[in-house]
């Protein structure tokens, strides 16, 4: 995605100065159109303009403006190409690119496109130029570009789409699991080991049949205490006292 988008403002800065020579553009399409005898038609094509340069230019100003022209128009196409073939599409992208091969199609007819707001082109030409003869020429490249600008932004979207339809916004990020785990094993007591269990009820027995042992000694010896000064028992008579 990244080499596209760098590509795509490549173009851009190109077409930054083309579009400051547009009035040098507009007086190469009339020296050539005179020079071909065909200035009644409106000039609708790509291949129009490359004919009018290739057999009709005169003068290395007029040569210059329409190669830089064709030049930015085969840098689209290069680029639609482009991506089509590197990026996966869906329905929305792939209608955008055909789109833009369509406009850029050398025999496609492009007098009746015109380029809107916030594109100024077509208000610096006068209105019978606009209407009857140049209108759709300039208006073609920023035509795509605008289509290849939101082509980019529609696949940068994506991912991310991708992203929370898998995830569904109700689990919890992998990241805030891992840190919790470290947490949840200091706060559980490790398992102790069977021959330390077995050991600990060992001493635990011999300490409750030691207890019990001792209960009844205690028991016994406070007997034995009691009869020694109670002395043994008489009945009551004459030999009481």
């Amino acid at each position: 995605m990244k080499e596209a988008a760098e590509a795509l403002r490549n173009i851009e800065q190109k077409y930054k100065l083309f579009l400051q020579q547009q009035f040098t553009f507009i007086g190469a399409l009339q020296h050539t159109r005179e020079a071909a005898r065909d200035t009644i038609r409106p000039v609708a094509s790509i291949s129009q303009v490359q004919n009018y340069m290739d057999h009709h230019c005169h003068n290395s100003t007029d040569r210059r403006i329409l190669t830089l022209f064709l030049s930015i128009c085969n840098d689209l196409s290069n680029l639609c190409t482009m991506l089509e073939t590197r990026y996966p599409d869906n329905t929305t992208t792939k209608d955008i690119l055909e789109k833009c091969k369509l406009l850029l199609s050398h025999n496609n007819d492009l007098s009746t496109i015109r380029a809107k707001y916030p594109h100024d082109v077509v208000n610096h030409l006068s209105c019978h130029e606009a209407r009857n003869h140049f209108g759709g020429v300039v208006s073609l490249i920023p035509i795509v570009l605008d289509y290849l600008k939101e082509w980019v932004a529609h696949v940068e979207k994506l991912p991310r789409q991708s992203a929370n339809n898998v995830s569904g916004g109700s689990a919890a990020p992998e990241p805030r699991a891992a840190q919790q785990a470290p947490a949840r094993a200091a706060q559980t007591p490790p398992p102790a080991h069977p021959a330390a269990q077995t050991s600990t009820s060992n001493k635990a027995n011999a300490q409750g049949q030691g207890s019990k042992h001792g209960q009844k000694k205690h028991l016994h010896g406070t007997e034995h205490h009691r009869g020694k000064w109670k002395g043994p028992w008489k009945p009551p008579g004459r030999h009481a006292f």
